[in-house]
């Protein structure tokens, strides 16, 4: 295994399930070269290609299922595996059949491979999810997580992070964050129970994440980690695209009705309200399913809701402007999908509509990933990282 020191220059990271290439935005602002990556989705790689244009000695891309990588085809001298695996199965919107669900347990053909590696498996290795994985099988999923990693020689670390503290887009999400070499403990594990610890209590790993670091069975840390900035409560206004009102991008008079029509009292109330002022504000809103009858939710603040995709009966975000007694309504752009996503400039040319919008609603928020690349991964990689506390309790055997 490469000692830190091998790791001063650019370390080189592996991309699993990389979508469109937003973990790899995040992790190069960082300081990492990604030199290769992985996805199911021809479209996705498209975009992948079409915006980052490598050269083929520059980088590899594997398109294909997980399943058919093999750790032997994987680039020597990995300082970082990052792993953002399908969330079907663990999402509050889908079946919540957890890891053993087909689509979220792909996680174990990423362990697999990294088990496949041998002594080649990178130092550090990191996993994201929604935070549903937290809960999913009563909190067995997250701890069969950790388990794993650590049967594969690595500490875990667990976290949550929302894209909220960067962008104005509500999207909270968990990290794993694995560790061949963690930094040694400061204290004894027995005078100081991690759920007692300050870092426990903090904005990174709150109440409900206590359980995976006091579970005696997992060998856990938790890094000391500076403050992410505070959760934005404004901002979607600078974020959308500006049309003439007559612009064929808004909705009809006939369609519009129908959209305001649809809201509840409340909501009605919470429109007429910013219809009735003299200046334009911005708000996002979702259709949803209410006793079987497809009405519309406006957000209250002017932060957008999580951008996600159509699948799983989710659905696409509209935009409403409303002021100066005007209401419209559209689609959400893909320009804004990914300003809210941290990529404002993002190549979209040539882009089908929706392709855009399911790329980067299946997508990681870069700047998420460039705070946790920049204060926690590559610190770590190159051993200048700390702990608060550590745990590493258990007899979690290395292959």
């Amino acid at each position: 295994m490469p000692s830190s020191t091998a790791y001063q220059g650019r370390p080189a990271a592996a991309e699993f399930f990389a979508g469109i290439g937003l973990v790899r935005l995040g992790l190069e602002a960082a300081g990492f070269d990604v030199v290769w990556s992985n996805d199911i989705e021809p479209a996705k790689q498209s975009m992948y290609h079409g915006h980052f244009q490598d050269p083929a000695p520059r980088h590899e891309f594997h398109l294909g299922d997980i399943g058919e990588v093999s750790g032997a085809s994987l680039p020597p001298d990995l300082a970082l595996a990052w792993g953002s695996f399908p969330c079907t199965d663990l999402s509050l919107a889908g079946s919540r059949r957890g890891l053993a669900g087909k689509a979220s347990g792909a996680f174990w053909h990423f362990t697999r491979v990294l088990a496949e590696l041998g002594d080649r498996r990178p130092p550090v290795v990191a996993l994201e999810n929604v935070v549903g994985l937290a809960t999913s099988s009563g909190g067995a999923d997250l701890a069969a997580a950790v388990g794993e990693l650590n049967r594969l020689g690595y500490s875990v670390d667990v976290l949550t992070l929302d894209a909220r503290r960067f962008v104005p887009q509500s999207r909270p999400r968990l990290f794993l964050v694995g560790a061949l070499d963690p930094p040694a403990d400061p204290y004894p594990a027995a005078d100081s129970p991690v759920a007692d610890s300050p870092v426990a209590d903090s904005e990174l790993r709150p109440a409900w994440l206590r359980a995976v670091f006091s579970d005696p069975a997992l060998r856990t840390h938790q890094a000391a980690l500076p403050a992410p900035p505070p959760p934005l409560t404004a901002g979607l206004g600078k974020q959308v695209e500006f049309f003439d009102p007559a612009g064929e991008q808004w909705w009809s008079a006939e369609r519009t009705a129908a959209f305001v029509g649809s809201l509840s009292g409340l909501q009605l109330r919470r429109l007429h309200v910013l219809r009735d002022l003299d200046r334009y504000s911005h708000r996002t809103a979702y259709r949803r399913t209410r006793h079987g009858t497809a009405v519309w939710e406006i957000r209250p603040d002017d932060v957008s809701g999580c951008l996600r995709t159509a699948r799983g009966g989710s659905s696409k975000q509209a935009v409403v402007q409303a002021g100066r007694g005007e209401v419209r309504a559209r689609w959400m752009t893909p320009r804004e999908y990914a300003r809210l996503m941290g990529a404002p400039h993002y190549r979209l040319d040539g882009l089908r509509r929706n392709q855009a919008l399911f790329g980067f609603g299946d997508a990681v928020c870069v700047p998420v990933v460039s705070w946790l690349a920049e204060h926690y991964l590559m610190p770590l990689v190159r051993g200048g990282l700390r702990p608060l506390t550590l745990a590493a309790r258990g007899n979690g055997q290395a292959l």
